[in-house]
């Protein structure tokens, strides 16, 4: 079996350089990769294009590398509850492509399945099609969408082992398992790391065949964007 776990965030993120091109698994401030987010902002590596369903808040999650100006350009399905993301996107500081979450979810899957390409009706006949190859299904128009090309996807996982293997916990799974494997290089920040064998394979999700470097996180707030609870 081959062991996949490094022993370090910094290690993890090795050969991570300028201009390159990650996904980033979460949604919102869920499921999100803290501790690289951390380890890239403290690294500076910039000019970076960053796939990720949104940028999470003005302080917490990618928000801390657009606050150091680290993101060139973002690949989303909306902005959030980042205010920060909202002005650069403005002024024209950040390129910022909005794509339809389904479409997103699906290119990033494509990308992890080898696929190069596929046809949605999402977003035909908006500006997401602008420029974009269509073709007629069974009566209903359909755009072409390309797989993401990626040198890094990082997630994060609740439980994972030496292997590889990971598993999500509850709302946390969200964009994860369709990222990893659908980069060059896959790594994943879990909360508890044990030895192969050790998972039950009827709980796994992601297979380690899709993750290259796996290590135990440590110290994640789990911060909640909106928090509302039931009146006494």
């Amino acid at each position: 079996m081959i062991n996949k776990k490094v022993n370090s965030v910094q290690e993890a993120l090795q050969g991570v350089e300028n201009g390159m091109t990650i996904m980033l698994g979460g949604f919102g401030l869920c499921g999100i990769p803290e501790n690289s987010i951390a380890e890239l902002v403290k690294k500076e590596t910039n000019n970076l294009t960053c796939i990720s369903n949104n940028a999470g808040v003005d302080d917490f999650g990618l928000g801390l590398l657009l606050q150091k100006k680290q993101i060139k350009k973002m690949v989303s399905s909306y902005v959030g509850e980042n205010a920060e993301f909202e002005r650069q996107m403005l002024s024209g500081e950040l390129d910022v492509e909005l794509i339809p979450q389904g479409t997103l979810a699906e290119r990033c899957r494509s990308a992890q399945a080898g696929i190069p390409a596929f046809y949605t009706p999402a977003g035909y006949g908006t500006e997401v099609a602008e420029g974009k190859e269509v073709r007629e299904f069974n009566g209903k128009m359909h755009i072409m969408e390309h797989a993401f090309n990626a040198d890094f996807a990082i997630v994060k996982a609740w439980k994972g082992d030496t292997a590889g293997n990971l598993i999500f916990k509850g709302t946390a799974r969200n964009f994860n398992p369709c990222m990893a494997g659908a980069a060059k290089i896959t790594v994943a920040e879990v909360e508890e790391l044990v030895e192969a064998g050790t998972l039950d394979p009827n709980q796994i999700h992601i297979p380690g065949i899709f993750v290259q470097r796996i290590f135990q996180g440590e110290l994640y707030e789990k911060r909640i964007e909106q928090r509302t609870v039931r009146q006494k």
